[in-house]
């Protein structure tokens, strides 16, 4: 049995929305990212989403398992077809995402200890990291400022993605009250059906 291994609104809310989205049968199981988690031995990266095939093969990181995920229900408006242009923009924003918001902002806000070990420094370095993702949410909210989702008007794997940093963005004090764009689509996000279960499922609803 495909195995999807999540963290509860970590990023790999994405790849369970898409399942449940898509109506994969594929099973989604929750994991402890401690360093002593056994779950380091199937992935020594320690951390999520991964996906375990049926031969066991492993497959991480959101820019690749979200593409499989949707090329497992070939024609899925989620993505787009081979060598269309839809797919190079659903493919560009999802690596936007996952290196201008993701590890580019807030990795300095919800990790400062990976970039000193001085505790005194984590205010700045969070401080410095909301700034960044205010920056990186720009071009975010311009686009979205005409249209619901990101492209073709149709939801999509990119907005699978960016639904989890917007959520988190919303927990970042008044960050989001700059960004109208972003806020309305949030509810949509959160509106839909498949990600009202996906949030239900993991204890987030």
């Amino acid at each position: 049995m495909t195995t999807l291994f999540i963290y509860p609104g970590a990023c790999s809310l994405a790849a369970h929305v898409v399942i449940e989205e898509l109506d994969l049968p594929i099973e989604v199981e929750q994991v402890s990212l401690t360093p002593d988690s056994p779950y380091r031995q199937l992935n020594p990266q320690g951390r999520v989403p991964a996906l375990r095939l049926d031969d066991l093969t492993l497959l991480t990181e959101n820019t690749a398992l979200l593409p499989y995920l949707a090329d497992l229900r070939p024609g899925t408006p989620l993505f787009a077809p081979a060598g269309s242009v839809e797919r190079a923009q659903i493919q560009g924003w999802l690596g936007y995402l996952a290196t201008e918001v993701h590890t580019g902002a807030f990795r300095s806000i919800n990790r400062p200890e990976r970039f000193t070990p001085d505790e005194q420094a984590y205010a700045g370095i969070r401080s410095k990291g909301l700034e960044r993702l205010a920056e990186a949410l720009k071009p975010i909210e311009a686009r979205l400022s005409g249209q619901d989702w990101l492209v073709g008007n149709r939801f999509t794997i990119a907005d699978a993605h960016l639904g989890v940093f917007v959520g988190w963005s919303a927990r970042a004090g008044t960050l989001l009250q700059a960004f109208p764009a972003l806020q309305a689509f949030l509810g949509r996000y959160r509106a839909r059906e498949a990600v009202a279960r996906t949030l239900a499922a993991e204890g987030l609803a």
